[in-house]
């Protein structure tokens, strides 16, 4: 029972939060139900709505009310006939019920008084009347108001033994309630004794009983006079063996007991009366982790384990340590999709709608992931692969990952590797350390509820190594087909199943990723985009994305080919697109400047408005220009955001046969200048160059820009032919570039980036272009389009090169070699 010590003799005091909080109000003594009769209560009353109380009919309590819509009901009551309905919430923690939120069984009251406190909210001593339950619900503004139907009382007027031994059974288990209570004043043990009215005693301590608000509407609920009492003297009861197991507990303990122990009788106080409630308990929770692991499709092996560590639960003092973490544990494997499969959707022609849709180019990707899906719908079983997508930033290795998933219908999940330098975010921690978790391989398998999702680790090549362990020899085990079928991660103890789960790294350099861990995974260069391809991905995706992110319409603004590409090669320089994006973004934006400011602007994009909005071009091109110099050779070269053309030149001068190299040429560039060199001088003869004006002239060799570094096997034969070209004085083939390495015995080899060095010369102006022979295949994979009108010679020897590169034409005004004996 809660009967406040501030009353005053048989005074109610109802304990009040949020809207109905506030000070116990000390005035008005119970009374008896006063026989109001149906006929003089409105059959339309306003409601009340009030949280954590439920009235009672006779019942006189304080309700302090706050919500706009509580205080307009009490005061337009207050000024009429004072009587309103008073209906519990279902839900308390709702601030703005709905009828749908509201009991349909409640009380008709009367407000007694009505005080106004300083805070604002408003208190009212009520008297419950009579009992009502809701026919329809005719307004919710500006509050409440329904059509109720008032219900008969039917306690026994005249009391058999049966009914009079039920209410003295009840008198006495109050009586023994307010013994064992020490916080019930002595005064409410007079209130009690002078109720007479059986009805008015059950409504009274129904009122009072210490059960929760939901109880307390069932008692309310009840037509059956002996049926309530009957169910409230149960609650009683319940209430009179919490009391005597409290002072069991406490003549256990010694009085002088410090803090220590102190908090361990609060514990033992807390378990002893959620076990008598059944409301917890290691039993309780081992035995409902049982229940879940009946559906777990897992190994006979390692549901074994998982009983064992529930028995070993059991055991286990539910205040120690350890016991948490031998729950966390179970929890992990009843939480884990063990054997849980989503399934795939092998129709490849949807699947090759989907990576076409959200990705332009890439068709090796696209061809390996249809390769796949093709297995798999003749096989049905099939070991995920383990592709690594490697390349340059920005050309859309995660966002394929999540194509991939799309495609397959697949959960998908991402883990960034990058700075990972604990092994244990990949293999997890041991359960003897505080604070163990699993590694992150497992976590993200648990957030996917699926053992077969496409997972994508994301910047594979920068896990770092340190004293914490290697996490790449970690994801040996997670990447290797033969093995990932029984993984273990320390944590979890058992093998789990990785072999369904299609994992995707990406990486932007392979030289930074373990060998043995590259050796587990399939390759798969995904290149940087060409001109022409980041224009059709621009036309594609970029625009219409900025456009709606922008709030622009499709009518709005439009670009054309010309404007596109004068943005690609004006203002971004990068193998991706993440930059295009952000400068299209910047023209979008000043295009919605114009359409909210109602400025005239060009609906279709011209440079002009390009350049206003963007400011001057950031980067330069270069341009094939003839040239009339001996000693000058258009090269190809790949960078980092495409394919370029540059330019050898080179000089002599009176010397000593000084070698002077500059342009900021890298280790393998100096050395492909050597190695041109010692070729030349040991072939002079063939050349037509006499031997002696190496020892007599020096040589300079420069690679513009010269802020610029530069490196790579690609430039031997192009330094090669402009040595010859300047030792000979004959004039280079006009509009000719080459690419290719050169041995010391005047072999051509092939090297890469053929396809990004091809379109360059093409925008360059090139018309004939020189490669090693073992580089046609290269050509034979590039789509036609882009090699249209372009001349290709593929050689194998140097002197090759200089057939076809060297006229026989002599520059004008050619170095006349002066050579003394």
């Amino acid at each position: 029972m809660k009967i406040d010590k501030n009353t005053l003799g048989s005074m109610l005091a109802a304990e009040l939060n949020q809207e109905d909080s506030g000070e116990f109000i000390q005035m008005i003594a119970p009374e008896e139900e006063d026989g109001t009769k149906v006929s003089d209560l409105p059959e339309e009353l306003p409601i009340l709505a009030v949280r954590n109380t439920v009235l009672f009919p006779g019942v006189l309590i304080p309700i302090t009310v706050g919500r706009q819509k509580s205080i307009k009901v009490v005061k337009q009551a207050h000024k009429g006939d004072k009587i309103i309905g008073v209906l519990a919430q279902e839900n308390p923690l709702i601030d703005d019920p709905k009828t749908k939120d509201l009991f349909q069984v409640g009380t008709v009251a009367k407000i007694v008084k009505m005080l106004v406190l300083p805070d604002g909210n408003t208190t009212i001593i009520v008297q419950g009347k009579r009992r009502f339950e809701v026919s329809e619900f005719t307004s919710e503004t500006p509050f409440f108001k329904a059509k109720v139907n008032y219900l008969e009382e039917n306690f026994p007027q005249r009391q058999n033994k049966e009914v009079k031994a039920l209410v003295q059974s009840i008198r006495d288990t109050a009586n023994r309630i307010m013994k064992l209570n020490p916080e019930i004043p002595k005064e409410a043990q007079v209130a009690l004794d002078n109720i007479e009215k059986p009805s008015f005693l059950v409504h009274f301590l129904s009122s009072n009983i210490n059960a929760e608000p939901k109880d307390k509407q069932g008692l309310l609920e009840i037509n059956d006079g002996i049926e309530r009492a009957t169910k409230l003297l149960q609650f009683m009861m319940k209430e009179i063996q919490m009391l005597e197991l409290k002072h069991e507990i406490q003549n256990k303990v010694h009085s002088d007991i410090d803090q220590q122990q102190r908090d361990y009788f609060l514990r033992q106080q807390m378990k002893v009366l959620q076990t008598e409630l059944g409301d917890g308990g290691p039993e309780q929770e081992v035995e409902a982790l049982r229940r879940k692991a009946q559906d777990k499709n897992w190994p006979d092996k390692v549901a074994a384990h998982f009983n064992k560590e529930l028995d070993k639960i059991l055991r286990m003092n539910q205040m120690a340590a350890e016991y948490p973490i031998a729950m966390n544990y179970a929890e992990l494997m009843v939480d884990l999709p063990w054997g849980e499969y989503s399934e795939d959707n092998l129709d490849l022609k949807r699947a090759k709608k989907i990576l076409e849709d959200d990705h332009y180019g890439l068709e090796k990707v696209k061809d390996r992931i249809l390769e796949y899906l093709a297995v798999l719908k003749l096989k049905n079983d099939l070991k995920g692969p383990i592709l690594c997508l490697y390349g340059p930033p920005g050309v859309g290795k995660t966002s394929l990952g999540r194509s991939i998933a799309k495609a397959l219908d697949r959960q998908y999940v991402r883990m960034s590797l990058g700075g990972v330098h604990d092994e244990a975010e990949i293999r997890g921690h041991r359960k003897t350390y505080i604070g163990a978790m699993p590694g992150k391989v497992i976590q993200n398998i648990k957030k996917s509820n699926s053992s077969n999702p496409v997972f994508v680790l994301d910047e594979i090549d920068k896990v770092n190594a340190n004293l914490r362990g290697d996490p790449s020899s970690a994801l040996l085990e997670v990447l290797d087909p033969e093995q990932n079928s029984e993984f273990t991660d320390n944590y979890l103890e058992v093998e789990y199943d990785l072999s369904k789960v299609l994992f995707v790294a990406t990486a932007n350099s392979l030289d930074t990723i373990q060998p043995a861990l590259r050796d587990r995974m399939e390759i798969i260069e995904v290149s940087g985009y060409t001109i022409e391809e980041k224009i059709e991905i621009a036309k594609r995706h970029l625009i219409p994305k900025q456009k709606k992110e922008h709030g622009l319409k499709a009518r709005d603004l439009t670009f054309d080919k010309k404007s596109i590409q004068f943005i690609v090669e004006g203002y971004t320089r990068e193998s991706g697109v993440r930059s295009l994006e952000r400068v299209i973004g910047s023209v979008v934006r000043k295009v919605a400047k114009h359409i909210a400011l109602e400025e005239e602007y060009p609906k279709k994009l011209t440079i002009e408005f390009i350049e206003k909005a963007l400011g001057g071009q950031r980067f330069d091109k270069e341009i094939y220009n003839d040239n009339k110099s001996a000693g000058v050779v258009t090269g190809l070269a790949w960078t980092a955001v495409g394919g370029e053309i540059l330019f050898i030149e080179s000089s002599l001068s009176r010397g000593k046969g000084k070698l002077t190299l500059s342009g900021q040429l890298g280790d393998v560039m100096k050395e492909s200048a050597m190695a041109a060199i010692s070729y030349l001088k040991s072939n002079a003869d063939h050349y037509g160059i006499d031997y002696r004006v190496f020892d007599k002239y020096d040589l300079h060799m420069h690679v513009p820009a010269g802020a610029v570094p530069k490196d790579g096997p690609s430039a031997g034969i192009t330094m090669l032919t402009a040595l010859t070209s300047l030792f000979t004085q004959r004039k280079v083939k006009s509009k000719l570039a080459m690419t290719g390495e050169i041995t010391l015995k005047g072999n051509v080899l092939p090297v890469g980036g053929i396809k990004e060095k091809i379109l360059a010369a093409r925008r360059a102006g090139i018309k004939e272009i020189i490669l090693s022979a073992r580089n046609e295949k290269d050509i034979n994979e590039i789509d036609a389009q882009y090699i249209k009108g372009l001349t290709f010679h593929f050689v194998e020897k140097a002197n090759e090169v200089i057939e076809i590169a060297l006229t026989s034409q002599k520059v004008d005004n050619p170095v006349k070699f002066i050579v003394e004996e």
